[in-house]
């Protein structure tokens, strides 16, 4: 699988003082993964706890460079994890 990453590691984030809240999902719960019979990895997700606000990803999967730039507009963004729960991506992808 190939690794890929953007912003800060839960332990970074909490080095630098923030309360964080995280989340990893497993490869067997994204559908496009199962698709290609690819559900080796995860992708974690490290967001401020108050606010949501998104200050890292970690991907470990087959389309975790493919994947990552949209975590990359995320943070450049700005955004929560709520906002990010609430987008639609209507093609079946990894992201």
């Amino acid at each position: 699988p190939q690794v890929a990453t953007v912003g800060l590691t839960e332990a970074e984030a909490i080095e630098q003082g923030f309360s964080v809240d995280t989340r990893e999902l497993d490869l067997e719960n994204v559908p496009r993964a199962l698709v290609n019979f690819d559900t080796g990895g995860f992708i974690k997700l490290v967001a401020e706890r108050d606010s949501g606000r998104l200050l890292g990803v970690q991907a470990v999967a087959g389309e975790a460079g493919e994947l990552i730039q949209t975590a990359v507009m995320a943070l450049r963004a700005r955004m929560t994890v709520h906002d990010i729960a609430n987008e639609l991506f209507p093609y079946l992808t990894m992201v």
